[in-house]
């Protein structure tokens, strides 16, 4: 069995978690501040801007740990390492943004039903003071966000939360100028809908590279036709292609060959393979089971 990484897999970004840490700290302060100034202004947009800002804390917290562990490096007993904590983290992190949605949606409901009067000053103070640490936070956050999935979910949970401190903002104003009250839950509900619209998508990426599902991007069929094409091979079948994480995409299959050929006509052949899907499908770690004469279905392309 042959099994090649291509060389341009170890080329992976080196993440620092200092970041990480001034987005916690800010967010800690935040939401302090945030569930101090809801319950004496009776701001329910701003008690909902805490607990998603509470939620950040914890986003945060868990990525900051996973980016650790994604950095150990693989032993016996845990060949891969640690390299899908960060997936992990970004399901995690995407599923707390669904369920803060739901307990948002809920609160809402219930002040629409029992509208209450707000001390609007507190509400405008405290929401400027969400816009710029988060915004500092997403700052910090936005260039590893663009090619680290678990990034990416801490990123989100900053930007929607920097937006939902500006829909307060907004609330707060039309409250203090125009005594329109009704504004508060309707832009918690407004928030809400977002977190789940930014959240499901998240969820559904993450849940696709735990359930070593194929990437999107890549058709297995195409795969087959392509390494089919060589002479020397007269059939691909038992075909797996899944993503280990953001850098690594795998690709294992059975090769029935027309001739008894050597090993380094073999290896002369992987090479050629792990070249053609590199170039055309990203996949950088190939397994391949060599087979000639065997007596085994051929006809079965994917197989558990």
């Amino acid at each position: 069995m042959g099994h090649s990484h291509h060389n341009h897999v170890h080329s992976h970004t080196e993440l620092s978690g200092k970041n990480l840490l001034i987005s916690i700290f800010l967010n800690t302060l935040i939401t302090v501040f945030q569930v101090i100034g809801g319950l004496i202004s009776g701001s329910l947009s701003l008690l909902s801007d805490a607990l998603h800002n509470f939620s950040d804390v914890l986003s945060l917290i868990v990525s900051y740990i996973a980016n650790l562990l994604s950095k150990r490096k693989a032993s016996a007993n845990k060949t891969f390492g640690y390299k899908r904590a960060e997936i992990i983290a970004a399901f995690v992190n995407a599923a707390t943004l669904l369920i803060v949605s739901v307990i948002l949606i809920i609160e809402a409901v219930e002040r629409f039903l029992n509208p209450q009067q707000i001390e609007s000053n507190l509400v405008i103070w405290l929401a400027l003071l969400g816009i710029l640490a988060n915004g500092f936070s997403v700052f910090l956050l936005k260039k590893d966000a663009a090619s680290n999935m678990n990034m990416k979910s801490a990123y989100l949970h900053l930007l929607t939360d920097m937006l939902a401190s500006v829909a307060v903002l907004i609330g707060g104003l039309l409250m203090k100028f125009y005594k329109i009250y009704w504004i508060d839950p309707l832009l918690t509900l407004g928030i809400a809908i977002y977190l789940i619209y930014v959240g499901w998508d998240l969820l559904k990426e993450s849940t696709r590279v735990l359930m070593l599902f194929t990437p999107n991007t890549i058709q297995v069929q195409d795969i087959v036709d392509s390494i089919g094409k060589m002479d020397s091979i007269k059939n691909v079948h038992h075909v797996h292609i899944w993503q280990l994480n953001e850098n690594e995409v795998h690709l294992e299959a059975h090769l029935d060959f027309n001739e008894d050929i050597s090993l380094s006509q073999f290896e002369s052949i992987l090479e050629e393979i792990e070249e053609e899907v590199f170039h055309k499908y990203g996949i950088n770690h190939v397994t391949i089971q060599p087979e000639y004469g065997k007596p085994d279905s051929k006809h079965i392309i994917v197989q558990d």
